[in-house]
């Protein structure tokens, strides 16, 4: 039996007091042990950032990388060890801004992983510039006349590439986002969760009182998780309503299933052959 505390560690947290990181975390500690994982037998990988941190509180293997590169190490690893599951921590800077172009490669190959956005609409880390997400007009040290682009919308746009599972949650909602991290990692593929996480600090308007005026569950409204035309209708509705919960999942073939040579076994469990590996190259 797996236990929360399993996973605990007692690094010093540098996140700030009230941080929406704080019960991220804790509903993936729940998540892991509702999966009866052990601690070692669990990756996760991080890119920069308040939400690349998050592996350092965990007692589980880590990989902690670039700013926006998460993703392929994650796909490197996924095909090293297909048995291996594997979580991916980042930020909605460090993940549609800097790892734009990884996250759609990412949707496209799908590899079997599950894909956490700490998504507060700002820079936390660097002290709160506007990031992809954050609304047009809103105003920081760095644009302080308020930012002229629109924001980016992460649902619609891992759904209209093609992702298999695209879920959003909220940091205030501690025991859905643990039941959406639990199906994700039950999925074959890439899953997706976009979650809308409080920054303390650096986003006054988009606080904890304004959230919980907003949000609310879809799955227990009874919405249709296999058909893609409202899952788009709920990702593009405006106004002061804002849908949580898992809006769209299908079954894709995952990257791995594709390849044949990693069908016989997880190539982290083969002998290294250098001569092989030189008769390769000598045919390059």
């Amino acid at each position: 039996m797996v236990d929360v505390s399993d996973f605990h560690c007692d690094y010093e947290n540098k996140w700030c007091p009230g941080c929406g990181n704080f019960p991220i975390l804790e509903a993936l500690k729940q998540a892991l042990a509702n999966q009866g994982l052990a601690p070692e037998d669990v990756l996760m990988i991080s890119g920069i950032g308040q939400a690349g941190k998050t592996p350092h509180f965990l007692r589980c293997n880590f990989f902690h990388g670039l700013h926006g590169r998460a993703l392929p190490l994650a796909t490197g690893a996924s095909v090293a060890n297909r048995e291996l599951p594997i979580l991916v921590s980042m930020g909605d800077g460090d993940c549609y801004g800097e790892g734009g172009n990884h996250f759609l490669a990412a949707i496209r190959r799908n590899p079997d992983m599950t894909l956490l956005i700490h998504d507060n609409r700002v820079y936390g880390l660097t002290k709160g510039q506007a990031s992809p997400t954050s609304d047009r007009g809103f105003v920081t040290k760095i644009q302080p006349m308020g930012v002229r682009s629109d924001p980016l919308n992460p649902a619609a746009l891992a759904l209209s590439q093609g992702a298999g599972f695209v879920a959003r949650a909220y940091c205030g909602h501690k025991e859905q986002l643990a039941g959406l991290i639990s199906q994700a990692m039950d999925y074959r593929g890439l899953s997706v969760i976009d979650v809308m996480q409080v920054c303390v600090s650096f986003n006054t308007v988009n606080t904890y009182d304004w959230y919980k005026k907003r949000v609310y569950d879809i799955n227990a409204e009874g919405h249709p998780t296999d058909d893609l035309n409202p899952a788009m209708e709920l990702a593009f509705a405006g106004g002061d309503q804002i849908a949580t919960g898992l809006f769209y999942k299908k079954d894709r073939p995952c990257f791995s299933d594709r390849v044949p040579g990693l069908a016989e076994s997880p190539l982290a469990a083969r002998s290294y052959d250098p001569a092989r590996v030189q008769a390769l190259l000598d045919q390059a």
